[in-house]
């Protein structure tokens, strides 16, 4: 099956998914959301840009089977959110290590990294008195992903092709998707949470899918 062909599969397992949050309907959100990933992981196994090497896309894969880990801890009847973050955690250290293999000597966005850096204070600052006990798990995590975001901003000025485009745009997306899960589940929930966590979430891992 073709990655067009797979990708059509994941989008309409994806938009099941978001309409089976709202229906409350359980069992097809137990069925969808793991299968939307799935197809995503299928798509990074076939598609082959010529600029990526074999180990950027065993890491996007690895990557790939740790977000489906927590996307499961996180839909359990009883929640695991520790659990789910620790599993998505391990996803940003995979795609870090993605984003930073086999494109040779590499520039370093020192403005992206305070971007993202004030990014981080201004996020924890906002949910830090609603967090409790989990301050300093929630602070590790915000340090991978905005550290994800940055590597695949530096992967992108320094090779500059399509995959490191893509990879990017993935990635910030990632970014967006986290940022309103913590601010529904933190701050104040909002009607659109579902539709916007899991939208930009399926892109991001289509998109960073797609970069290999």
């Amino acid at each position: 099956m073709t990655a067009a062909a797979l990708s059509l599969l994941a989008l309409v397992s994806a938009l099941i998914t978001i309409r089976a949050e709202y229906k409350e309907r359980r069992r097809q959100v137990y069925v969808f959301k793991p299968l939307t990933v799935v197809l995503v992981i299928l798509i990074a196994l076939q598609t082959k840009f010529a600029a990526t090497s074999p180990l950027y896309r065993q890491l996007v894969v690895a990557g790939l089977l740790c977000s489906l880990a927590g996307d499961v801890f996180l839909m359990l009847p009883r929640e695991r959110f520790v659990a789910g973050l620790a599993c998505f955690l391990a996803a940003h250290v995979c795609y870090i290590a993605a984003f930073a293999a086999g494109v040779g000597a590499r520039q370093f966005s020192a403005w992206g990294a305070g971007v993202f850096a004030l990014y981080g204070a201004l996020m924890l600052r906002l949910l830090w008195p609603r967090l409790g006990k989990l301050k300093a798990p929630v602070t590790v995590y915000v340090a991978a992903i905005l550290l994800m975001a940055w590597q695949a901003l530096n992967r992108w000025m320094t090779a500059g092709d399509a995959g490191s485009a893509v990879a990017l745009a993935g990635a910030l997306l990632f970014v967006a998707s986290d940022s309103a899960l913590a601010w529904n589940r933190f701050r104040a929930e909002f009607k659109s949470a579902q539709a916007v966590v899991l939208g930009t979430y399926f892109a991001a891992q289509l998109l960073i899918a797609l970069s290999t």
